[in-house]
């Protein structure tokens, strides 16, 4: 229910693939990701 909730509410649904990540590094590990397809690491 509640990701229906957020999805009606606007929000859009991402998916890391088969891994299950914890709030405090789903984060950080989204900023990597796109960091990466920027090309700013390195």
């Amino acid at each position: 229910r509640e990701i229906d909730a957020a999805c009606n509410a606007g929000f859009k649904r991402i998916s890391f693939g088969p891994r299950i990540l914890r709030t405090e590094t789903a984060g950080a590990a989204f900023v990597t990701a796109l960091q990466v397809i920027w090309g700013d690491m390195g």
